[in-house]
């Protein structure tokens, strides 16, 4: 079984699923699906996001600096999918969606999405500008979390959320435990 060449832009990468919310100083909103998006530091928490600067969203992170990352579930999938091929230039993805609007507790402009089980409130340190998106570097502040995924002993179990990933066009689900952290070296 041999592997094939392919090339580096015209491949999708298996990568979370998730909507950001965000808003210009005028109180315009908008929700906007993203793909390009991960963890980049522990300590302080940082995530990034990558946006094409022709994306109606683009100017309300440029201008407000800050946004929340709102993580997407089974139940949201329509919804997540939605936000990513409508423009909010043409529709309210608010209303046609139904999701709710929702206070973030440290960012002054850009609202959550209350239906999400996590919203992470974002402030931009540093916008990389890379070539066909640009990068957001940003500090995380707040964490928002549904109640519902708490253990007794205080472990949030995300897992049984049925978080979304997106890969080659199409939307998964989390599936089956495979192992713990560090279950290849345990003895």
């Amino acid at each position: 079984m041999g592997k094939q060449l392919w090339k580096p832009g015209n491949m999708l990468y298996p990568l979370p699923a998730v909507m950001v919310s965000t808003a210009d100083l005028a109180g315009n909103d908008n929700i906007i699906t993203v793909a390009w998006t991960g963890t980049v530091c522990t300590n302080p928490a940082m995530l990034y996001i990558s946006v094409r600067p022709e994306r109606y969203s683009y100017h309300m992170l440029k201008e407000s600096g800050e946004f929340a990352v709102n993580l997407t579930t089974e139940k949201l999938a329509r919804a997540t999918d939605w936000c990513g091929v409508r423009s909010g230039r043409d529709v309210d993805k608010w209303k046609e969606t139904g999701l709710t609007r929702g206070k973030a507790q440290k960012l002054q402009y850009a609202p959550v999405i209350q239906e999400s089980p996590v919203n992470l409130e974002c402030k931009v340190c540093e916008v990389k500008e890379l070539g066909s998106h640009h990068m957001f570097l940003a500090e995380v502040l707040a964490v928002q979390a549904d109640e519902s995924f708490m253990k007794k002993d205080g472990k949030f179990e995300l897992n049984a959320s049925g978080l979304l990933a997106y890969s080659h066009g199409e939307y998964f689900t989390l599936g089956k435990e495979l192992g713990r952290f560090g279950f290849s070296v345990k003895k």
